[in-house]
């Protein structure tokens, strides 16, 4: 669980004039209980910290008296910095840093904590033009003669740059520091890595120190950001999509706030978000436009996903029992099961999803008899051909069940190896520059040495994945689970066991191989 820090000395980017309001006065009366700002979101942060950390000014902290956890006053921006350098410093869990005048939905706390980024923060981005690497296309000017725009407020908010090709911050805005056209707006959480707490604990007291150079109008949450790029921590971005944030600092901004977040339909975002983002194109069009609607179903009638999951097993242990007929009917029904088998094996991950159960047992369930479903078909098959008369096909299922094994064996081991591997870090820039030319002049170095070889081969292959359909055909060439069933399923329903594990083979060869030398290339460059 991670630990809570709530500012209560952050203007906003809402805020007239600067001028921050304590946001424990205002209520919410269109909510059930008509609860305060700050009192709502003690109660929707109670399940990942009862007791959080506030900072507040002296002035404004009797708002933020009588709610669990710890109340930290201070009297000036410098002593906020030093209040946050102290509160994360030993931290041992990952951190949630946000403003204590939040209106959020319960849902994006969650998305936003649930992110495996070193760091992420919530931005808006400006509908600006931008080039193929996620740059906003400016005249032709080089870096250092570019101008920086100091403390640049002409986006409505907390000006930062973000490149969205690598969905990362690379330059923040304050009175003193430089954002060279910023194209972003910072709203606020900002969900921090444990492993980085000492990193931002020595940028908010060197931030401290150089106070008087910043200005009334400095957000807290932007320096922290701030302090975090300077220093070479990839902060990653997060759009706020389909769900609500806002802060709020007057009685017409609550009042504005609550009757908009009601127009978001919260349960459909979440229904949404139990889908995973990176499935196949079968998956994706076939199987999850409607599968969403079973595992909703499913969750509020109280099944688990390990229950969807033995479902999911049964239905393709049914699916090998038809195969094994050899018949056509026992094809055609065994075709249409295995596709079913499939749906509910997507419905299992989603259950969990959307009703937030995960488990050790559930996970391992899921990912062994993904397999064990396959292999299963694959000898029903071989049994339905041997019974018609198709001939002795088992060598061909021996086939496609060893080339799965072996590309199941590359995709886990590079994973593991690459979960091993540093990452390569990022430039960093003393916060005493004001100019952010020399960060995105070391930024722009690093794109041209990653820009050569094998690097710049798998670089422009990326590129390329931008294209919808390069995309689809790269998801679709690597033969995922969606597909292979699919494949089982269609082949098997309309021609023999023999063309369907040749099928698979075949397909199963070039997805293979195209795996191999990827992961290849990758361990190279």
């Amino acid at each position: 669980m991670p630990r809570v820090v709530l500012l209560g000395s952050s203007p906003g980017p809402d805020a007239a004039s600067g001028q921050s309001t304590p946001s424990a006065a205002l209520t919410l009366p269109a909510l059930p209980g008509c609860p305060t700002v700050i009192g709502k979101l003690h109660g929707q942060l109670a399940s990942l910290d009862p007791a959080p950390v506030t900072i507040a000014r002296s002035g404004d902290a009797p708002a933020y008296r009588g709610f669990p956890g710890r109340l930290i006053e201070t009297s000036d921006l410098a002593g906020d910095l030093r209040a946050v350098a102290d509160a994360v410093e030993h931290a041992t869990e990952n951190l949630l840093i946000l403003p204590a005048n939040s209106l959020i939905h319960d849902e994006l706390i969650y998305q936003i904590t649930k992110s495996k980024r070193g760091a992420l923060a919530l931005i808006t981005k400006e509908p600006r033009e931008e080039d193929e690497n996620g740059d906003t296309i400016v005249p032709d000017v080089p870096i250092d003669e570019a101008e920086p725009e100091i403390g640049d407020r002409t986006l409505e908010g907390l000006p930062v740059r973000v490149r969205a090709s690598k969905s990362r911050v690379i330059s923040v805005g304050s009175a003193y520091h430089a954002v060279t056209r910023p194209n972003s707006v910072l709203l606020g959480p900002l969900h921090l890595h444990h492993k980085h707490a000492v990193t931002l604990a020595e940028a908010a007291r060197e931030l401290a120190d150089m106070a008087h150079l910043l200005g009334p109008e400095d957000d807290l949450l932007q320096l922290l950001v701030l302090g975090l790029v300077r220093r070479g921590v990839s902060v990653g971005t997060r759009g706020r999509r389909d769900l609500f944030f806002r802060r709020l600092n007057s009685r017409e901004q609550a009042d504005e706030a609550v009757a908009e977040m009601s127009t978001f339909n919260e349960d459909k975002a979440r229904l949404n978000n139990a889908v995973k983002g990176a499935d196949g194109f079968f998956t994706t069009y076939f199987v999850s436009t409607y599968s969403r609607f079973i595992a909703r179903w499913a969750a509020r009638r109280g099944l688990t996903p390990n229950q969807v999951t033995l479902i999911s097993i049964a239905l393709g242990v049914a699916a090998a029992a038809c195969f094994a007929t050899g018949a056509r009917p026992g094809m055609v029904a065994g075709g249409i099961l295995i596709y079913f088998a499939f749906v509910f094996d997507c419905v299992d991950g989603q259950v969990a999803r959307y009703a937030r159960k995960f488990g050790v047992l559930g996970a391992w369930l899921d990912a062994t008899f993904d397999r064990f479903k396959e292999y299963v078909v694959f000898a029903g098959l071989a049994v339905g051909a041997a019974v018609s008369g198709v001939g002795d096909v088992w060598t061909l299922a021996l086939a496609a069940l060893g080339m799965q094994s072996i590309k199941h064996l590359l995709d886990f081991s590079f994973g593991a190896a690459n979960r091993r591997k540093p990452p390569s870090p990022l430039p960093s820039v003393s916060l005493a520059i004001s100019a952010d030319t020399d960060l995105r002049a070391a930024l722009e170095q690093r794109k041209i040495a990653r820009s050569g070889g094998i690097r710049g081969l798998l670089k422009m292959w990326s590129k390329a994945g931008r294209n919808r359909a390069v995309h689809w055909a790269r998801k679709m060439i690597v033969f995922p689970i969606g597909e292979r069933f699919a494949a089982i399923a269609i082949v098997s329903a309309f021609f023999d066991a023999r063309v369907t594990f040749i099928t698979l083979i075949i397909w199963g060869g070039i997805a293979t191989a195209y795996s191999l030398t990827g992961r290849l290339m990758r361990s190279l460059a």
